[in-house]
């Protein structure tokens, strides 16, 4: 189609070359441009179309449209910023997203050719195209922008986009670069993420191939959140699907002394946050204006914990669009030590996000998960037998039906069943780890015993009674398999008789006088008893003096 007015860019063509055709990698942040201008100029819908076997991308607005002027004086002119006569808001009140006047160069970095038409309401689209390849040309012979003037738009490839288009502006984006690699499924997930102000905004809506963008395209990832920490008094639609989309949350908060809010979550598994591609991972976000100004912000005061493997979330800091220019010219981060910016960092290092990473610890210990295993609030031995407890406990708390399907009967079994384990955990996590103390402290002094050749006969009267004993055991219970590894006499004997064979000395500090206090709770133990507060300081109390003794006894060779 023919205009009757030739539009060229206002800059060198070599410095537009410079500045911006190359400077916006992401297929993302280019979409989010053309959003963005949507957003500014007042558009109430936006309708994205991709075309995989075509290779094309269309954006569509309803918004304020453009004139030839606009176009002309406004659009085409690189670094024309309606901040610069003073205005921070759109008629309709919204806060103004572009800031530099430069966004719209990412329009050209990421397909051969762009056409772009736009009209007010009641009059014509006025537009051009911009052909890659031509302006290649142009900047390679050094031509004037008057010199290359845009080309003209093809109404064929806009007719099915512009019937019942009463106004606004579409842009047409052809033989995109590298080929269009994200699936619809990837983009409307990006788009949920990564386009706030459209879920905040209900007079203003996106769509993708013609289907809604809303907070549902979130559910993958909301129903694999396990906590919540909310900042301020943060407004989102997103925490409310948390709510009804995951089991009920463990949820903190902060009251910051900021203009900040926010919230920051945490997924079961970290493979959870790998919700958009395999190499692109949700983390924690900073919006300003709803606009996402810099991803994973966590990049910057990186923990070194294992919980920042599971943290996602999005930090809403309006104040950084101020009067300073505080955005990088990609407009995908802030300034290198921008201060706000660096204070922001630091509070929320240690207001926020130290408190989380204690949080996170005790809510996964106890929903029976692994937790950090570097924070010492838990002893090392104590983490592991809890750890221990929680997987053999998930045998008994998942319902016996097995066939996938929740019903109440399974949801009473499981409320039940779960309810008994739970009481079982502190006991358990002292009685484990005993029992390994017992196992290991008693399978070391019989290597002692074997190795020095200690004379057992004084005991050996005792051990043929449990060895007829444990015969008559297994005849009842029709048993004619070998159950001890070493099937020797030695192997018989627990702590109190296996001190007495090497260790019979009369020191005060020696194993036969304390395996007599021992062996009381140790076999309470090892039937596997729950066992008093006494009794379990008692049985903690022996155990560090018989450990002492016989690293004493391995050390000296006695």
């Amino acid at each position: 189609m023919t205009d009757e007015r030739q539009f060229t860019f206002e800059i060198s063509l070599s410095v537009l070359n410079h500045l911006g055709r190359n400077l916006y990698r992401s297929f993302i942040t280019v979409l989010g441009e053309a959003v963005s201008n949507s957003w500014d100029a007042d558009a109430d819908n936006v309708w994205i179309y991709i075309d995989r076997d075509k290779n094309c991308l269309v954006i569509k607005d309803d918004g304020d449209g453009m004139t030839a002027d606009d176009f002309q004086d406004k659009f085409l002119k690189i670094g024309y910023t309606k901040r610069k006569y003073g205005e921070t808001e759109s008629a309709k009140g919204r806060p103004y997203i572009g800031r530099k006047g430069i966004g719209k160069l990412a329009l050209l970095s990421c397909a051969d050719k762009i056409s772009i038409i736009s009209k007010k309401e009641n009059e014509e689209y006025i537009g051009g195209t911009i052909d890659n390849s031509g302006l290649n040309r142009a900047i390679n012979e050094d031509l004037t922008p008057q010199e290359y003037p845009l080309g003209n738009w093809e109404k064929s490839i806009f007719e099915p986009y512009i019937e019942d288009h009463q106004k606004g502006t579409i842009v047409y984006f052809e033989n995109i670069k590298d080929g269009i690699k994200n699936t619809v499924d990837y983009l409307k997930k990006s788009i949920a993420l990564y386009f706030r102000f459209s879920l905040s905004d209900d007079s203003f809506n996106l769509f993708l191939n013609d289907e809604p963008i809303t907070i549902e395209c979130l559910d993958d990832l909301a129903s694999k959140t396990q906590f919540i920490w909310l900042i301020n008094d943060i407004q989102d639609p997103y925490i409310q699907r948390l709510k009804e989309k995951s089991p009920p949350l463990e949820e903190g908060k902060f009251a910051v002394e900021d203009n900040f809010t926010g919230f920051i979550a945490t997924v079961e598994k970290p493979r959870n946050l790998s919700i958009i591609s395999s190499d692109e991972r949700v983390g924690i976000d900073l919006f300003v204006n709803g606009r996402v100004r810099e991803r994973n912000i966590l990049k910057q005061i990186p923990t070194s914990r294992i919980v920042e493997n599971y943290l996602y979330g999005q930090i809403h800091f309006d104040g950084l669009d101020d009067s300073k220019d505080r955005f990088a010219t990609a407009r995908e981060g802030i300034v290198a030590n921008d201060p706000k910016f660096e204070s922001l960092l630091k509070k929320l290092q240690n207001t926020i996000i130290n408190k989380i990473i204690e949080d996170w610890d005790k809510w996964r210990v106890k929903h029976r998960m692994d937790g950090d295993s570097e924070n010492m609030r838990i002893k090392k031995r104590d983490r592991i037998s809890k750890r221990l407890f929680d997987v053999v406990s998930e045998e008994y708390t998942t319902p016996p039906s097995g066939d996938g399907i929740i019903s109440p009967d399974d949801t009473d079994y499981r409320e039940r069943v779960e309810n008994w384990v739970n009481e079982l955990g502190e006991d358990a996590q002292f009685n484990f780890g005993s029992y390994a103390e017992c196992f290991i402290s008693e399978n070391l002094v019989r290597k002692l015993i074997i190795e020095n050749s200690n004379d057992i006969s004084g005991v050996q009267d005792h051990i043929d009674d449990l060895k007829q004993k444990e015969s008559r055991n297994k005849a009842a219970g029709n048993i004619n398999i070998e159950i001890r590894q070493a099937n020797i006499d030695i192997s018989y004997l627990d702590m109190t008789r296996l001190a007495g064979l090497v260790d019979t000395r009369g020191q005060t500090n020696c194993l036969h006088n304390d395996s007599k206090q021992y062996k009381p709770i140790r076999d309470a133990l090892m039937h596997t008893a729950r066992l008093t507060e006494e009794a379990k300081l008692k049985l903690t109390s022996v155990y560090d003096n018989i450990k002492g003794r016989i690293r004493t006894l391995l050390s000296s060779g006695e």
